[in-house]
């Protein structure tokens, strides 16, 4: 006998919401996505900074990570650096500096740093050239590996490769596992939702039960 669900619920028709609110929604409805700060600099060294809701996980071995940006109908600072310099940083946001963040998306010129612009600081590990940002408590040096066009919405896919994590120890478990919580990262949902991490619990790794 076919189960139907015992909450109400109705089709939404979002093809029919207007341009801003299918915007709204679509990025919205799929959750919760990580919140990062893109550092780079171009080949002038005038630095970029940029909040994207689009990295993800590609593999632990090699170390690969999934970066969307948008289509460049309009000038993409930071996909034009990648391209040139072939690094770039992923920042964690936290609590203390969304607001700064969320102000990167503003469309400031070229000649224009969103380091000076929100007043986050740069800084610089070693001699790896990219901006990371001081504020940030999880910061990542990543090496471009290739760049993907995805010709059904002209979007980027830029595949890059953890190079560096830089972190306090204290944020490690014994079994290595990064405490997102304790190092206040934050996450988003759609374009302009901040929302703190909470963890539930951490589960064992799944196996089929013996019989």
């Amino acid at each position: 006998m076919e189960k139907k669900c015992n909450v109400a619920k109705k089709s939404i028709q979002f093809q029919l919401f207007s341009q801003r609110q299918r915007i709204n929604f679509i990025n919205s409805i799929l959750g919760i996505k990580p919140c990062s700060l893109i550092g780079t600099i171009n080949s002038t060294k005038k630095t970029n900074l940029s909040i994207v809701n689009s990295t993800f996980h590609l593999g632990a071995n090699p170390s690969l990570v999934g970066l969307i940006i948008r289509p460049d109908i309009s000038p993409r600072h930071t996909l034009e650096n990648i391209r040139d310099i072939k690094k770039f940083t992923i920042n964690h946001v936290n609590s203390d500096i969304y607001q700064k963040a969320h102000q990167t998306s503003a469309r400031y010129s070229a000649d224009t740093s969103e380091f000076e612009a929100t007043g986050l600081t740069e800084m610089y590990h070693e001699d790896f050239i990219a901006p990371f940002v001081s504020e940030s408590n999880i910061q990542l040096a990543m090496n471009f590996v290739r760049e993907i066009s995805i010709t059904e919405n002209a979007t980027h896919l830029i595949i890059a490769e953890i190079e560096s994590v830089y972190m306090k120890e204290d944020y490690l478990g014994e079994d290595k596992y990064a405490n997102l919580e304790k190092a206040d990262t934050i996450c988003t949902s759609g374009l302009e939702t901040y929302h703190s991490i909470s963890l539930l619990q951490r589960l064992p790794y799944a196996k089929v039960p013996s019989s």
